[in-house]
């Protein structure tokens, strides 16, 4: 006799009614949708905690299956406290029943997708349908849901199955309600009828070996053929299952979280609240009191203010609101309406605050290392690393920390002058040149390092970096291994000086010194053959930092001095022809790649490139046809350079300036002249004057149209020099002269206008 509960993936009403079924039921074996080639990790999970020694898995975990020889070819199963399918496995743990993975193995599902990929197999239903009834047959539950007055079928179920406490006889009226869906729905996928065959061989095969009450737990839209496996012909399912062959997997535990359980995760079951789902199972009668309260309290973290009034105020309005819409209890989105107009008084800005917390959650699961499951090499490799520089307690933890973080220094830091600290960042830098970014590197303002020799780490694990290093293992067995041969596939592959660069400087960090060569080749290479002057710009400020401070690390660095003395001679003959006739937008960009030169130059502190560098700079200042904003950047250069004398800086500036210049293009010199600090104007009064009357002479045209990027260039002045360049404007000749015409309220609003453009308070 067996007895079939459709249950919702990670449904927690569909759990808790499923718990009480079962002890109802009492079976002597359990068949539980599940692929299987899982059968041989079903077993760690324990009911009971033996010792504290020996841990148990702690959901949210999922089952991950994958192709040994493909590590691309993987499959993620995942469980959290309140998914059926954990509560089953722990009930059949607690009582010592048997468990059976009845479905189809993953393994032979990638047979046959590759086998009906290439024609060797084709499987039909057998089912046709004329149009009529479309939405019936291509969304059953959706039109059911409609029927009943909701918009989308989860919440319907949530609100009929989830929510609600039903009896254990619920799954008899889940299993009519699926069987006369499934008569009129819409032609069945082929996998979802291969499947079905094989879980019904499944289920043959529990009752020849003698099995009497056989509990079949399955998703709700495969109850009707399991429950009536006895209607089909054994020949029947053996022919939709004949010629699949088996490909070898590989089945294991990982840790999982609530965040990879949502939708936004991509997750094709998954839900839009985990953390309220869990709440809901652990303690259903007060869990709208219980969520509220935690609103309350993660606000008052945040210092929103918050009081009890406000709390049980929000709980009212949520089961009105439920009550409203006939549910049996509130829903997240009643509690979060509830929270919105109470707690947080209608500014929906401060429930963003906790959302993420209260919604998705982050809460993690744990796989204990007592268990001994299989894996990759690399991945061992990588847990070694962890351990042997002192980081276990930071992998796998759902909190985003900073590295090294102590009560008295909240940021810690890594100190790259020990050997401890210099393998935890090397070890972080490998991670992130596989594209696992388990730590982020922050650069701190320049008073918290030490010369450059501190590092400072924000480490935030997520679940799914087990599945991509499982995926890397095709790489190589260890760290090294694995970044020697990804790096030398992206060297290959790389196309623009700028993605090389930016490697070099990452594998210098990470001391994967056998890449330097093939890296240094490649970079070399691109760098004679392009013609883009901006690329070479582009690349020039990373490689003298490389040059300049990589030594820290002890690395010889002569390869890359001699590519910089290769294109830095390129850039200064090149660059006064590459920005003539620029746009605005492309004038921008120019300065910023031409302020990032001139920077590198600087540090560099070569005297032969110094040169030739002002000598390119005054090509670029008294050229017709240069961009207006890199002539003034140019201009201010030489002049703090002493290339250019006052003299002949007030000249450009009063050419640049003249009348016979439209606004915007004087406005735009200005901008980049005014570029840097504001000590030339404090300190050159014939150039400040020449400023000042400019201005004083713009229509009224004009001027709105110059004030923008006025206020721009000024705003990045320090508040000391916005200060003493007010006083300047208050006390200069031409306000002198106005204020012998000028009324007084027209005086206030000039001098209010002169703030706005200062941006000075």
């Amino acid at each position: 006799m067996i007895k079939v509960f459709g249950i919702r993936h990670h449904g927690p009403g569909s759990a808790t009614t499923l718990l009480q079924a079962l002890q109802q039921w009492q079976p002597d074996c359990l068949l539980i949708e599940l692929p299987a080639d899982a059968e041989g990790v079903i077993q760690h999970v324990d009911a009971l905690q033996v010792s504290a020694q020996k841990e148990k898995l702690i959901p949210p975990v999922a089952i991950l299956i994958y192709n040994p020889k493909d590590l691309k070819q993987a499959s993620y199963l995942p469980f959290a406290s309140f998914s059926p399918e954990w509560v089953a496995l722990s009930f059949a743990s607690k009582n010592e029943i048997p468990v059976q993975c009845m479905d189809l193995p993953f393994g032979q599902l990638l047979s046959w997708q590759q086998q009906r990929k290439s024609g060797e197999l084709g499987l039909l239903s057998g089912k046709k349908w004329h149009e009529e009834d479309l939405e019936l047959r291509t969304d059953p539950l959706g039109f059911i849901a409609r029927l009943a007055g909701y918009s989308d079928r989860e919440r319907w179920w949530d609100a009929t199955f989830e929510s609600a406490e039903n009896a254990p006889e619920v799954f008899d009226a889940i299993l009519e309600l699926i069987s006369a869906l499934r008569e009129n729905t819409r032609e069945i996928s082929p996998e979802t009828l291969l499947r079905e065959a094989f879980m019904r061989k499944s289920i043959r095969l529990a009752v020849k070996k003698g099995y009497q009450r056989i509990g079949v737990v399955c998703g709700a839209w495969h109850a009707p053929a399991l429950d009536g496996y006895q209607r089909i012909k054994v020949g029947s399912d053996n022919r939709v299952l004949k010629g699949l062959k088996r490909i070898r997997t590989t089945a294991t535990w990982i840790p999982w979280s609530f965040e990879r359980l949502t939708f936004e995760s991509g997750y094709s079951a998954g839900l839009v609240s985990p953390a309220w789902y869990a709440l809901l199972f652990e303690n259903r009668p007060e869990a709208a009191t219980r969520w509220m309260v935690k609103v309350a309290r993660l606000l008052r973290r945040e210092d929103v203010g918050s009081s009890s009034a406000q709390v049980i105020e929000a709980i009212r309005l949520a089961e009105a609101l439920a009550a409203m819409r006939a549910l049996p209890l509130p829903g997240i989105e009643e509690l979060r309406q509830a929270a919105i107009c109470t707690i947080c008084q209608g500014d929906e800005e401060k429930m963003v605050l906790v959302e993420q917390e209260l919604i998705r959650g982050a809460r993690v699961g744990k796989v204990p290392q007592h268990l001994k499951l299989p894996t990759v090499a690399l991945l061992k490799d990588i847990e070694k690393e962890v351990k042997s520089c002192r980081m276990t307690r930071y992998w796998e933890s759902p909190e985003e920390t900073w590295l090294g973080a102590s009560a008295t220094n909240p940021t810690g830091g890594i100190d790259l002058r020990s050997g401890s600290g210099k393998r935890k960042s090397e070890l972080l830098h490998r991670l992130c040149l596989l594209d696992i970014p388990w730590g982020t590197k922050v650069d701190l303002p320049r008073h918290h390092s030490a010369g450059g020799f501190l590092e400072y780490w924000k480490l935030h694990w997520q679940p799914d970096f087990i599945v991509q290093i499982i995926e890397l293992g095709s790489w190589g067995n260890t760290l090294e291994e694995a970044c020697t041969h990804y790096l030398n596939r992206k060297i290959f592959e790389a196309a623009s000086l700028t993605q090389l660069t930016s490697m070099l400087q990452q594998v210098l960090n990470a001391g994967l010194l056998p890449v330097l060569p093939a890296l240094l080749r490649r970079l070399d290479s691109m760098a004679a053959l392009s013609t883009d002057v901006f690329e070479l710009m582009e690349a020039l400020p990373p490689l003298v930092s490389v040059a300049r401070y990589g030594n820290s690390r002890g690395t010889d660095l002569s390869a890359v001095e001699a590519i910089i003395s290769h294109l830095v001679p390129r850039i200064f003959v090149g660059l006064p022809a590459a920005v003539a006739h620029l746009d605005d937008d492309a004038s921008l960009e120019a300065f910023k790649r031409l302020m990032a030169v001139h920077h590198a130059l600087e540090l560099l502190q070569n005297e032969g490139f110094s040169s030739d560098w002002l000598s390119t700079l005054e090509k670029i200042a008294l050229a017709k046809h240069s961009s207006v904003m890199l002539g003034g950047a140019c201009t201010r250069i030489l002049f703090d350079k002493c290339h250019f004398d006052q003299g002949k800086t007030e000249q450009l500036m009063y050419y640049a300036l003249s009348a016979a210049t439209p606004p915007m293009l004087a406005a735009a010199w200005l901008e980049g002249f005014l570029q840097g600090s504001a000590q030339l104007l404090l300190h050159q009064q014939e150039l400040w004057n020449l400023l000042d009357t400019w201005v004083r002479d713009l229509n009224e045209t004009h001027f709105p149209q110059v004030l923008p990027v006025l206020r721009r260039t000024f705003s990045k002045y320090s508040d000391a020099e916005r200060q003493r360049l007010l006083k300047l404007a208050l006390h200069g000749p031409n306000t002198k002269q106005l204020q012998e015409t000028i009324r007084p309220a027209t005086e206030k609003a000039a001098l209010d206008l002169v703030r706005l453009i200062l941006n000075a308070d």
